[in-house]
């Protein structure tokens, strides 16, 4: 292959990485952790630490940290191959369900704690006097409302099986 070709393969994979990252930004990875995810995706084989710090330009510890985070919402998995002595990571196929799954639950998870929070709210304003009291309740009632109903919205996601 020419240089010219090469050069002209790797413009392509970096269009691909900085496109592909820009919507996996949207599931609240972080832009490092979402041209890793892509890299991976795109890459052949699976990866060493060493050989993803090559291919994006950053630290050994930035892609350590990248991978744990990866791993940690199964986006990412080690992989073993006979004679490698070295940690090898692969992205995993099914890209929807994985990214649908790990999204509906972080909203979960993020919509539960601030309903908690809400509600204690709501609970410390029967320490105020009664016109102050009033003010607030109402709104906070709304804010809870309007939690439950995003908590009811992706639960039915998560129940109807679109993952």
């Amino acid at each position: 292959m020419t240089q010219e070709a090469e050069a002209n393969l790797e413009k392509v994979n970096n269009q691909i990485i900085s496109e592909f990252s820009k919507t996996l930004e949207m599931f609240s990875l972080n832009k490092t952790e979402a041209q890793l995810f892509v890299t991976l995706y795109l890459h052949e084989a699976p990866m060493t630490l060493d050989e993803m710090k090559d291919a994006l330009g950053k630290s050994k510890t930035a892609m350590s940290y990248a991978i744990r985070r990866l791993q940690e919402f199964s986006l990412v998995e080690r992989v073993w191959q006979k004679g490698v002595r070295k940690d090898l990571y692969e992205a995993r196929e099914d890209l929807y369900k994985k990214f649908m799954k790990t999204y509906v639950n972080r909203w979960l998870e993020s919509l539960n704690l601030q309903i908690s929070n809400l509600e204690d709210i709501q609970e410390d304003l029967d320490r105020y006097p009664h016109e102050q009291k009033k003010l607030f309740e109402h709104k906070i009632h709304d804010a809870i409302s309007f939690h439950r109903s995003l908590e009811d919205v992706f639960t039915k996601i998560k129940k109807n099986d679109f993952l």
